[in-house]
């Protein structure tokens, strides 16, 4: 059973997203919260595994909170929700920790599938997210390799990285290498763990932050 806490300060909103979550028999709503700093504090009393964080809220906005609830509890996962798409509000979910970002006007069972997703300790990183963390990071200074942090890697494995940075699914990148999906999935496991990520968002923004590759 996934343990959901929903956070926006839309009352009708949270009701709306409570209904739909009952839908589904593997998830129970642990909780509500209608301000950022009050998702923070319902995260420590209530232990969920997934957290619905809106970004626009009062006392904290939501990527505060993010920020705040990963890193008390690296082991909740945040799944950003929300009706704005700008680039700052993005990169600054992922910045902080989110392990997806979604749009309200998300269809129903895909954020269904989000929830069931982040909560299994994948990312929900889609193309364009990825196309949207490249096109900022290009925006910035040039980085300065971290030679011992990627120096942990084997070529295998950086170049694993390369093809996740670029925004490939395990199946394009074991295509793109003619090997098995499983194999990959297990590179990208040891890739995390050697670096210290959480998931596939902070992998990307590693690679270009370090400069194994760099924005088009």
């Amino acid at each position: 059973m996934i343990r959901v806490l929903i956070a926006d300060d839309d009352h009708l909103m949270r009701a709306g997203l409570a209904e739909l979550l009952s839908y589904d028999a593997g998830i129970t709503i642990v909780g509500h919260a209608s301000t950022g700093r009050e998702a923070v504090a319902q995260v420590k009393a209530l232990a969920p595994d997934v957290v619905l964080m809106d970004i626009r809220m009062p006392d904290m906005d939501g990527i505060a909170a993010t920020a705040a609830i990963t890193d008390a509890t690296p082991a909740v996962k945040v799944l950003v929700l929300t009706t704005f798409e700008q680039d700052d509000y993005v990169f600054g979910a992922l910045r902080a920790g989110a392990s997806g970002f979604l749009l309200k006007r998300t269809r129903p069972e895909e954020l269904l599938a989000a929830v069931h997703t982040v909560a299994e300790g994948e990312a929900l990183l889609s193309p364009s997210i990825t196309r949207r963390v490249i096109d900022h990071l290009a925006r910035q200074p040039a980085p300065r390799t971290s030679a011992a942090g990627l120096a942990q890697l084997t070529p295998r494995e950086r170049e694993v990285l390369q093809l996740v940075a670029r925004g490939l699914a395990n199946r394009e990148i074991a295509a793109a290498l003619v090997v098995e999906e499983s194999t990959i999935r297990t590179h990208v496991k040891r890739i995390l763990a050697k670096l210290g990520l959480r998931d596939r968002v902070q992998a990307v923004i590693y690679a270009y932050d370090n400069g194994l590759i760099a924005p088009a």
